[in-house]
């Protein structure tokens, strides 16, 4: 039995879209995999929220904070004066006055230009904390910042006074290279110093942390974390505490680039992530060589697919699409009875012409049985092959050939997936 049938042998869309049961049966272990995680990055969130709240903030009373310090240093006659942007610390910063920057590296090269401009000329002391490369340079021209090292207890290993008498202290963080004439380099770490002081011109310096831990509350009580804290802080009688703010005004003009914002560590886990994707996609798509056929425990016949085939149709209620498959083989046996070549055997300007001129009996409609609109009807569909079996056998009975039995819409389907095995 030959059977033929074109595109529109299709499964109904209706009957092959997924429901929202199978969804959610597939993408549930995901959904629900999601929601933990972003739940326990909020709980994670809201336990840590007030951790760092007020890091290196002389008002803060948390492990974090700084309020300790400035405590130590108002009982010693010093006032402490906190800003938030660029012009405040212009205007507070005056001849006997410590500036220190807790966040140097969040200030853009003008804001780093104006306030090393503003202090260059004053005989007090410019404190950074942690800084980068850029604010460096920029208030110590000549200064590199090497690799990080760990936070410990480090002896002092210079001649700057205030380290000698704060004696060992938690010290370390950025490096910094330096060589510059009379800089005293302390708090060593593999060579280089984790604290630098460059003097300046009138009495002036520029004194370079490599970490603030020594400023936190929590730590300020070990070794001598505190004695060289006020003694950094406390040689001036006034200390403007610098909390760079990203609402400065005087930030415009920042010549940094979205990607110089992302700090390092965001960096290098996009790069791993990125890598990790690279990797898996090719594991995924790797090929190596054709694909090989296996004989399979149980062959399904041809008419255990058919029935399922047509059961599918029954169930989505495809009676257009059956149809289709009863007429488009239909006319693929009709059309070389006729003499119409196989490629346009579903014209029916070439078609209907040539079997119309092949029936005696013209009592038939050959455009409706063979290119018709879809059964009403479930009676109608079980008519339809009999109607084209019918026309068939009055066609082939003219032309001497032995007529074809037409299949019935479960037997329609494409000869692939009727022999296919599981």
């Amino acid at each position: 039995m030959t059977e033929t049938t074109g595109p529109s042998t299709a499964a109904s869309p209706t009957a092959a879209s997924p429901t929202a049961r199978q969804l959610w049966t597939r993408s549930r272990g995901l959904l629900i995999a999601l929601t933990i995680l972003v739940v326990a990055g909020i709980a994670l969130a809201a336990v840590r929220s007030g951790e760092q709240h007020g890091r290196l903030d002389p008002r803060s009373a948390d492990r974090f904070g700084s309020r300790a310090v400035a405590q130590l240093l108002a009982e010693r006659g010093v006032t402490t004066q906190v800003v938030t942007t660029t012009q405040e610390a212009l205007a507070a910063a005056g001849p006997r006055t410590t500036v220190l920057v807790s966040d140097p590296d969040r200030l853009t090269r003008r804001q780093q230009t104006r306030l090393h401009n503003a202090l260059a000329d004053s005989t007090g002391r410019t404190v950074l904390l942690a800084p980068g490369d850029d604010p460096a340079d920029t208030f110590a021209p000549g200064v590199r910042a090497a690799a990080r090292t760990d936070v410990t207890i480090r002896p002092p290993d210079c001649s700057f006074a205030a380290a000698e008498r704060a004696g060992d202290a938690e010290l370390g963080g950025i490096r910094y290279d330096s060589s510059a004439p009379g800089t005293d380099a302390c708090y060593p770490s593999r060579g280089l110093p984790t604290l630098l002081r460059i003097p300046g011109a009138n009495g002036s310096d520029t004194v370079l942390l490599g970490t603030p831990d020594i400023l936190y509350n929590d730590r300020l009580a070990k070794r001598g974390n505190a004695s060289l804290a006020l003694q950094l802080l406390g040689s001036q009688p006034h200390l403007v505490w610098y909390l760079p703010s990203v609402g400065d005004s005087a930030a415009g003009g920042n010549d940094r680039s979205f990607l110089d914002l992302v700090p390092a560590g965001w960096t290098w886990a996009f790069l791993q992530l990125a890598i990790a994707a690279a990797l898996a996609a090719l594991w995924r798509a790797r090929r190596l060589g054709p694909l090989v056929t296996e004989p399979l425990p149980v062959t399904v016949h041809a008419s255990e697919a058919t029935e399922g085939r047509a059961r599918l149709y029954r169930q989505a209620d495809a009676r257009d699409r059956a149809a289709d498959a009863l007429r488009s083989a239909a006319r693929s046996r009709l059309a070389p009875l006729v003499g119409v070549p196989a490629a346009r055997a579903h014209d029916p300007e070439l078609l209907l012409p040539a079997v119309t001129g092949h029936l005696t009996d013209h009592s038939t409609d050959a455009a409706t049985l063979l290119f018709g609109p879809p059964p009403p009807d479930d009676r109608a569909l079980v008519r339809l092959p009999e109607d084209l079996d019918a026309l068939e056998r009055r066609i082939t009975s003219g032309t001497g050939q032995e007529p074809h039995s037409a299949p019935t819409p479960a037997e329609a389907t494409p000869p692939t997936e009727r022999d296919r095995t599981p």
